[in-house]
């Protein structure tokens, strides 16, 4: 019997997705605070504590906290928002992400019912899926993992959507087929991929090439999501454009670049 609620969904846009949620009576959908786009006026919003998939029932205060704190190692909240319709007729929610990018629906019974992804990935999930922290127990990603070392675990029967900068690609690993990749762009995984992070090999390549100097190994069999655009990447690159700029307009939209009209015609 399914746990999770089932909802339905409808992703609109193309390069800034967002995504418009289903509910009957009385079904929910869990998301991080501020995700939020809009909602029919039945649909009651309400903060909660953890996750809401009851994965902590009967393990009292303590272990509830216990449960909940873990949220807290990734850097989220202690607590999700939960969106239900208490409505007669069904009614919709929608969620969209701070920056440009795809969403993407996942149905966990696809992938064995668990998917290891990005902690700042995950946008929302029917009620009854389990959010929590998955550990690498890998030294290599434990200690120079960066993005990857704290990964979120969704774990259950239902709908989970991600959120990714760019474009997405989906890849399927065969037996003993590995992957190298940037650990920011690295959006998820299934549970069967063995992931590490290994140093480039190559000093002059780590010093000069700009790639860092330690990469993702993903070996298959699963399937792994990449992203082209990571958050951070796009991030660095406007924060060095405007260290550059000095916080002044250089005239970079003119053909006559810093040079003003006045200063050619003059100043009367």
């Amino acid at each position: 019997m399914q746990k999770a609620h089932e909802v339905d969904y409808t992703l609109y846009g193309d390069d800034m997705q967002f995504v418009e949620i289903g509910l009957d009576y009385g079904e929910s959908i869990i998301a991080e605070a501020g995700a939020m786009m809009y909602m029919d006026s039945s649909v009651e919003m309400d903060s909660i504590f953890g996750d809401g998939s009851n994965k902590d029932a009967g393990k009292g205060l303590m272990g509830k906290l216990m449960g909940a704190g873990k949220r807290v190692i990734t850097g989220e909240s202690l607590f999700m928002s939960s969106f239900t319709n208490k409505g007669n007729n069904k009614c919709v929610v929608a969620f969209a992400a701070p920056y440009p990018g795809k969403v993407i629906p996942m149905e966990l019974t696809d992938y064995n019912g668990q998917i290891i992804c990005q902690r700042d990935s995950f946008l929302c999930s029917a009620k009854g899926i389990s959010i929590e922290i998955a550990f690498q127990k890998k030294i290599g990603a434990g200690l120079f993992g960066g993005e990857g070392f704290i990964m979120q675990k969704l774990t259950g029967d239902g709908l989970a959507f991600l959120h990714a900068g760019g474009m997405v690609i989906k890849k399927e690993l065969l037996p003993g087929e590995m992957i190298k990749i940037d650990t920011g762009c690295l959006v998820a995984f299934t549970k069967e991929v063995d992931y590490d992070v290994q140093f480039v090999g190559n000093i002059k390549s780590a010093l000069f090439g700009g790639e860092g100097l330690f990469l993702a190994t993903l070996r298959g069999p699963g399937y792994v999501w990449l992203q082209s655009l990571p958050f951070s990447r796009m991030a660095d690159r406007i924060f060095a454009a405007s260290k550059k700029a000095g916080g002044e307009s250089k005239g970079e939209g003119s053909l006559l670049g810093g040079i003003g009209l006045g200063n050619i015609l003059g100043n009367d």
